[in-house]
C-alpha cells in the first residue's frame, strides 16, 4: 500500500515499509513537519516520544489540529521520572526511555491492533541514543524498519544531526529509505 507524503522535496508517495529519516538542527522546528506527516493519508498513528511526555505530545497534536481519535502515544519518560500518568486508553508507557525492547514491543502491538494505513512518528532517535547508546539506537531503527515491512506501515524518525558523528549519521541514513534534511532556515532537502 502506498502512503502520501506531505514533505517538500520528498516523493509524493512511498510504499509501506518506508522509513523516513528527518535530520534537523537541534533547535529546528520539526512540529509542523511531524504533524503534517501524521495527519496525511492515515487511519491510525503512533507517536513514540523519548523527548517529551504524553501531555506535551497531546498539546502539540491539539495545536496543529491533528485528529486525536486516530492517535496513540507511547510515553517513555513519565514512569522513569516519576511523573503522574494520564489514565487514557490511547496513551501507553514503558519503564524508561532506554527500554528499546519495550518501545519496539509497543510499536509492534500498535501495528498489529490497528488495521488500515498506519504511521509512526519516532521523536527522537537522538534522545534514545542519549539514554541507551548509539548502537542500541541503530538497532532500534533496524528493528523498526523490519516491523514497518511486516505491517505495511511507514515512519518518520527524528535525528538531531549536530549531536552525532558523521559515521553514526551515515549508519542512520543507511537504514532509512528517504532522508529529509531540515536546515536552520527551515529549508528542506530530500534524498531517496
Amino acid at each position: 500500500m502506498d502512503y502520501d507524503l506531505a514533505i517538500d522535496g520528498a516523493p509524493d508517495s512511498v510504499p509501506g515499509g518506508t522509513v523516513v529519516l528527518l535530520l534537523h538542527p537541534s533547535t529546528g522546528e520539526t512540529d509542523r513537519m511531524d504533524t503534517d506527516f501524521l495527519k496525511t493519508d492515515t487511519d491510525n498513528f503512533l507517536v513514540v516520544s523519548t523527548r517529551t511526555t504524553a501531555r506535551e505530545v497531546t498539546q502539540k497534536l491539539e495545536y496543529y489540529d491533528v485528529d486525536e481519535d486516530s492517535a496513540e502515544i507511547l510515553d517513555t519518560l513519565s514512569v522513569d521520572r516519576g511523573y503522574s500518568r494520564r489514565g487514557a486508553s490511547h496513551i501507553h508507557y514503558v519503564s524508561a526511555p532506554d527500554d528499546v525492547d519495550g518501545i519496539l514491543a509497543a510499536v509492534d502491538q500498535f501495528l498489529t491492533d490497528n488495521p488500515g494505513k498506519r504511521r509512526v512518528s519516532f521523536d527522537s532517535l537522538t534522545e534514545l541514543a542519549y539514554y541507551a547508546d548509539e548502537d542500541r539506537a541503530l538497532d532500534a531503527l533496524v528493528r523498526l524498519g523490519d516491523l514497518l515491512d511486516e505491517h505495511d506501515a511507514v515512519a518518520l524518525v527524528h535525528v538531531s544531526r549536530e549531536v552525532h558523528d558523521d559515521d553514526v549519521l551515515d549508519s542512520f541514513r543507511g537504514e532509512s529509505d528517504v532522508v529529509v534534511e531540515l536546515d536552520e532556515d527551515g529549508n528542506v532537502a530530500a534524498d531517496y
